[in-house]
């Protein structure tokens, strides 16, 4: 079954860095876009980067441009993203999940599978 596994979650300074990585399993990781998404407590799941199936095409959130960068190693089955400059804003459970399009990046309900989230902690 597909699986995708989040790490490098953790707590950090404001003004740090961080870098997320999901490695995905039980699919054929270049017939899929890939996103993160982040939650906090009470508040919808919303969209942070995305990923078209080779890389070419990204696309972030306003609250991501700038500081943060999604990227993808298509040989290790791994999407990763760093995370510059951090505030306490950003602060949430962060999520990987894989759709089947490139179009509608920012769009949670093209996104099929998900992983269970790990946990960035940014004090204020």
């Amino acid at each position: 079954q597909v699986q995708l596994v989040e790490s490098g979650g953790g707590l950090v300074q404001a003004g740090a860095s961080l870098r997320l990585s999901c490695a995905a399993s039980g699919l054929w990781f270049s017939s899929v876009a890939m996103g993160w998404f982040r939650q906090t407590p009470g508040k919808e799941r919303e969209f942070v980067a995305g990923i078209s199936k080779f890389g070419g095409t990204t696309a972030y959130a306003h609250s991501a441009k700038g500081r943060f960068t999604i990227s993808r190693d298509n040989t290790k089955n791994t999407v990763s993203l760093q995370m510059n400059s951090l505030k306490p804003e950003d602060t949430a459970v962060y999520y990987c999940a894989a759709s089947p399009r490139d179009s509608g990046l920012e769009n949670i309900f093209e996104y099929q599978y998900w992983g269970q989230g790990t946990q960035v902690t940014v004090p204020s």
